[in-house]
């Protein structure tokens, strides 16, 4: 089965090829980069820098290489492969600065070329972050799919085109022995394995790196920095908690989520809709299949837009806020119907304590229900083209 969904990322992507010479699109393996950018500009040269004999001549003479294909857009994928690139694209988008929309970089989000592009590049490239599809983008494309198989599956592409868990089997395999020592980590699939499934095991928990590193037997200083190359690397978000007090945030821990659904599910050997319905986790991936495809719109939408969520030391929660600086939403997510009232009465809590204009509750039942003054219940099947 073949697929070919249209990314609402495509927007933004335009958006900043009118702004800036150079665009990067960032974002994890085989989540749709190359794609994206080849159907935006069909007509453009395209380089991919793994190829050896691409990487070893635009390593040796970067500045050549770039000029000979003059005159048209230039995608150079995996830019991240050829240290030197930066550099000498500063020097030839200088050299005629007020040219916008020339060069595209795609790139695995890697601290190197991140760190390069901000010395090298500093306001000559606009950074577009590419994430897994979202129920919008895989109901308008090509072949269209449900809700259900996109929460079991996962917004990866590839991993919609067959049997997910083979696909993720092999990604995980090639990210362990490939990606980890790229990112300066020790190659050791074992330990990577064993921690991303007891992540999945907490789904959505708060991260406690201790309790991680006694499990594993390694010190919490291997398990904080295993847990920032895999948020780097889009496989893991970290949500803080939002307390007005901005120096809070930085002493209170974290929520933590496998970002991808279809990965969750491989770890916890889910293969179907119905086991995942009889599975203790179907709550948590709700929430985060939910909370992701909020967030990836809200991104693209609201480009400043901080996320976080609330909690209180009475242990009063809601999962999800948006702060966009001049106001904020939020969001409790439940896969089934629960007591509405009691959730109500926290959301207003919520609302009073982060300032918020409006507060949802988002489940899988059917239409939009009105629970107090700015509280509402909606059904997620209204929410996939819809922010508040």
């Amino acid at each position: 089965m073949q697929g070919m969904w249209r990314r609402i990322a495509g927007k933004q992507l335009r958006a900043l090829w009118k702004q800036f010479p150079a665009v990067l699109i960032l974002g994890a393996r085989q989540v749709g980069k190359t794609t994206l950018a080849r159907a935006t500009f069909p007509n453009a040269d395209y380089c991919d820098l793994q190829a050896p004999e691409l990487r070893e001549l635009f390593t040796s003479e970067p500045a050549f290489q770039i000029e000979q294909r003059g005159g048209k857009v230039l995608i150079l994928d995996e830019a991240q492969v050829v240290p030197p690139l930066c550099a000498a694209l500063r020097g030839i988008i200088d050299r005629q600065r007020k040219v916008n929309g020339r060069f595209l970089l795609l790139g695995s989000a890697n601290p190197r070329l991140v760190r390069q592009i901000s010395e090298s590049l500093a306001g000559r490239v606009g950074i577009l972050d590419l994430d897994p599809l979202t129920v919008l983008e895989v109901r308008r494309g090509r072949p269209v799919l449900g809700i259900e198989t996109l929460w079991l599956k996962g917004g990866f592409p590839d991993a919609l085109k067959g049997d997910f868990r083979i696909w993720w089997e092999s990604y995980l395999r090639t990210y362990g022995e490939r990606d980890l020592p790229q990112l300066g980590l020790s190659p050791e699939p074992l330990l990577l394995r064993r921690l991303i499934t007891m992540l999945a095991h907490q789904q959505g928990g708060l991260l406690n790196a201790s309790h991680l590193a006694n499990s594993l037997g390694v010190s919490h200083h291997t398990v904080r920095r295993y847990v920032e190359v895999l948020e780097q690397t889009y496989l893991v978000r970290v949500l803080p908690p939002y307390f007005r007090n901005v120096g809070k945030r930085l002493t209170r821990s974290p929520k933590v989520y496998l970002r991808d659904t279809g990965l969750l599910h491989h770890l916890l050997n889910i293969s179907t809709s119905e086991e995942l319905n009889m599975h203790p986790v179907r709550g948590s991936s709700w929430e985060t299949f939910v909370l992701e495809d909020l967030v990836r719109r809200e991104k693209l939408s609201h480009p400043h837009t901080q996320f976080f969520f609330w909690r209180t030391a009475a242990g009063l929660e809601a999962d999800l806020v948006f702060d966009r600086g001049s106001e904020r939403v939020v969001f409790e997510i439940k896969a089934g119907e629960g007591e509405p009232l009691r959730t109500m009465r926290r959301l207003q809590s919520a609302m009073t304590d982060v300032d918020a204009r409006r507060a949802y509750l988002v489940t899988q039942a059917d239409g939009i229900v009105a629970l107090a003054p700015k509280v509402e219940r909606r059904g997620f099947a209204r929410c996939v083209d819809w922010l508040p």
